[in-house]
């Protein structure tokens, strides 16, 4: 089971959902797990009762909101805590250092930081690192209309005494209105979607589902997307 952190204040449960719907295409079981503060996957992913924590089907991918710890959701499931949960991949949305510490990111297969360049999803992003203890391998996923230089020097001048390891590549996001309404769109009818989001949006998902894979299969990455974009 690999285990794949999203960490940031910035608006990324959509942005996990459709790496996730990806993954499932793969035929690969993916858990999400929300903890962040707003719990924004309770408003975002069709449930029929939920409650303050629970377990939902959407597409195929498994959502997790309001729990703390993988034990957590062990005992919800009525598993043994010494029991490894039976999912190929889980990606784990972080807006907390509680959260960071009590899920204990530390030891993911892989923890991406994900903003954009207003001064709250940076400070507020930031803050999250703020209580940690050792270095967290980390790399930027960055929501930026123009992925100008300007705006990472700032980034890495605000994180200027985190304990954090930037790894040396990043991904630039577009922060397209037009995507926006995409996304917003299929939030209505509930569904994922993936053939109008522009071509930027669209490489950025295939870049991260494929770098998470144990195997980084690109091609294998390239065909679930196109096996998605055919869904009317």
């Amino acid at each position: 089971m690999r285990k794949i952190g999203f960490i940031g204040a910035f608006d990324k449960t959509d942005f996990i959902i459709y790496t996730a719907r990806i993954l499932v295409e793969m035929e690969k079981k993916v858990l999400v797990i929300d903890t962040t503060i707003n719990q924004r996957a309770k408003y975002v992913v069709p449930s029929l009762e939920p409650t303050k924590t629970y377990i939902t089907d959407f597409e195929d991918i498994d959502v997790a909101v309001g729990y703390k710890s993988f034990e957590d959701i062990k005992s919800y499931l009525g598993m043994d805590n010494t029991e490894e949960l039976n999912y190929d991949y889980v990606l784990v949305d972080i807006d907390s250092y509680e959260m960071l510490n009590s899920f204990n990111a530390i030891n993911f297969n892989k923890n991406y930081f994900v903003t954009s360049f207003d001064v709250y999803s940076l400070r507020r992003g930031l803050e999250i690192l703020s209580g940690l203890q050792y270095p967290l391998p980390m790399k930027k996923i960055l929501f930026s209309k123009a992925a100008l230089k300007e705006e990472e020097e700032y980034l890495d001048f605000l994180a200027l005494g985190y304990k954090v390891e930037w790894d040396k590549e990043r991904i630039y996001m577009p922060f397209d209105i037009g995507d926006q309404s995409i996304i917003y769109e299929n939030q209505r009818v509930s569904k994922i979607k993936f053939k109008k989001l522009s071509n930027q949006y669209k490489a950025g998902l295939q870049f991260v589902t494929t770098e998470i894979t144990e195997f980084n299969n690109e091609a294998l990455v390239k065909k679930a997307f196109k096996a998605i974009e055919k869904i009317i």
